[in-house]
């Protein structure tokens, strides 16, 4: 246990110094207070492929491990620790959200209260990643396979993180390609009792289309501060688009759920249906679009309407943008809903979480276009559980 906290000091203070890129050294000081003999992080690339080691890691590991089909990964999909042959890797989890794992190399299996202390190390080592990514590169330099260019650093800079629950419901959402997308968008925030979900796409792409997008998120963000209605939100995106860019137009869901009751009110402004999940099967879809375009919304000359669902405990919905149905096969065959739903229904009914869920589909429909997307991807799920 002295040993333990030992560890645990070290580490924290990193709090108040040290970048990101230091982390490895200490953790390789750290290591024999903890019974190991090395203990390494592997942090998940933007295609969510590979776990490779922290900037910063002596000696170098190569190219790191992959996410299917390897204990490494499994511990990434399914956070929970796994173990083979003298290597222990733990889940790195900020929140919900999903960094990578933490990989230690011990003599033989932990007793129980020695992984407990492994644990801990795991969830602090999380929480010292997210805390001091910011402060440096390291963390975008290790989770980086390729060049990013300008349009997506600009989207990404722009996005909450992938995942977030709270009281037993879950938002999680995945973008392709990761390295170029310009043009869709996604955001969140729990504020009380209330999820607030938009999901955007964005005419056009490149550089022009991730400032109409970088407009609209934010537009939205204060609209939400605001304390707007879902239909005074529509009105306010689609005013600030209309007066920035005439010729333009985004499609978008704006959604709210009632955490504790599973009310839901969505606007589909020109975009897709989400599709609701339940009990293993797709119900019929939501009515769609119920609005125009955010910044064409001036010629209907009427308010958006919302539309109220009731959910129910277990319930899932999937939002997604038309790169994902539209997505085509070498003979031009549309990827469609119904491949979509078939697909949601079946990750579900084999028991993956929710983000495993949306990493898997968008694998799917990059495999579907033989690896070359057409067009910007994007989906999110937001699954309802009753908080007791």
């Amino acid at each position: 246990m002295v040993a333990s906290m030992e560890a645990v000091r070290r580490l924290m203070d990193l709090r108040h110094r040290g970048r990101a890129e230091d982390l490895p050294a200490v953790l390789a000081g750290a290591a024999p207070l903890l019974g190991a003999e090395a203990a390494t992080v592997l942090l998940v690339d933007y295609a969510q492929e590979a776990l490779h080691p922290l900037r910063g890691t002596t000696p170098e590991r190569g190219d790191g491990s992959a996410v299917d089909g390897t204990p490494a990964g499994l511990a990434f999909t399914t956070a929970r620790q796994q173990w083979d042959d003298g290597f222990l890797w733990l889940p790195l989890l900020h929140g919900a959200e999903r960094l990578g794992v933490l990989e230690f190399q011990v003599k033989e299996y932990p007793s129980e209260s020695a992984r407990h202390d492994l644990e801990v190390i795991a969830a602090l080592v999380a929480e010292l990643i997210a805390s001091r990514r910011f402060y440096g590169d390291a963390v975008e330099h290790t989770r980086r396979r390729l060049p990013m260019q300008l349009a997506a650093e600009i989207i990404w800079n722009q996005l909450p993180p992938l995942t977030f629950a709270v009281d037993g419901t879950m938002v999680t959402a995945v973008l392709e390609p990761c390295y170029d997308v310009g043009g869709d968008a996604f955001d969140y925030a729990a504020n009380g009792d209330v999820l607030h979900v938009a999901l955007f796409d964005t005419v056009g792409h490149g550089i022009s289309a991730s400032a109409l997008t970088t407009l609209t998120l934010n537009t939205y963000r204060n609209a939400r501060r605001s304390g707007l209605s879902l239909t005074d939100t529509y009105r306010s995106i689609d005013k600030w688009i209309r007066a920035q860019y005439p010729n333009a137009f985004v499609t978008a869901l704006l959604a709210e759920l009632d955490i504790p009751t599973g009310a839901y009110r969505r606007i589909s402004a020109g975009h897709p249906a989400e599709l609701l999940l339940r009990d293993g099967r797709s119900l019929p879809p939501f009515p769609t679009p119920n609005a125009l375009p955010l910044g064409l919304g001036a010629m209907l000359g009427r308010p958006p309407t919302v539309i109220e669902h009731q959910l129910e405990a277990g319930d899932a919905l999937v939002f997604y943008t038309d790169g994902i149905t539209e997505a085509r096969d070498a003979y031009g065959n549309l990827f469609g809903v119904e491949k979509l739903s078939e697909f949601l229904v079946g990750a579900l009914r084999e028991g993956a979480p929710a983000p495993e869920t949306m990493r898997r589909l968008i694998r799917t429909i990059i495999s579907y276009e033989e690896g070359e997307l057409r067009d910007d991807a994007t989906a999110a799920m937001l699954q309802w559980r009753r908080h007791p």
